[in-house]
């Protein structure tokens, strides 16, 4: 499938569509238990460790995910900069948001420079910046 601005979101399958609709599941049940069940206090212990395990779990997992994808994608972005302009990139990321940085990497290297300086010049959001975009460059590695 081709990417493009409606297409580019991704899911990770053991956890968006396994893991956390089954502790969702498994919390619900809890939950349940606790209003026909004289162990009232265990069942809603429970519910709080399995609510605390899923919400640590969706956290550690962007965290580590995201961080290391920011550098990379930074990295990329600062090379196919260099390779298209013979420029460095860096003077002119302290006037963007890393939002504004990111979006910038579905532009082709064509489109890039003058969409870098579109988005200081109009001050534009990283939505806007990827809807600009007339020849989406598919980002298929990103977590």
């Amino acid at each position: 499938m081709e990417q493009n601005f409606k297409n580019h979101i991704r899911y990770y399958t053991p956890h968006h569509f396994i893991f956390y609709p089954v502790m969702l599941l498994v919390m619900g049940f809890c939950v349940g238990r606790s209003f026909d069940n004289e162990n009232r206090l265990i069942w809603i212990f429970l519910f709080l460790a399995f609510f605390s395990i899923t919400l640590l779990s969706f956290m550690l997992r962007q965290h580590y995910a995201l961080t290391l994808q920011d550098r990379i994608v930074m990295q990329e972005l600062r090379y196919r900069y260099f390779a298209t302009t013979g420029n460095r990139l860096e003077p002119y990321e302290d006037k963007l948001s890393k939002g504004q940085l990111f979006a910038l990497r579905f532009a082709p290297d064509e489109e890039m420079p003058s969409l870098l300086e579109k988005a200081i010049a109009e001050n534009l959001d990283p939505k806007a910046i990827k809807k600009s975009i007339k020849h989406w460059k598919a980002d298929n590695q990103r977590v």
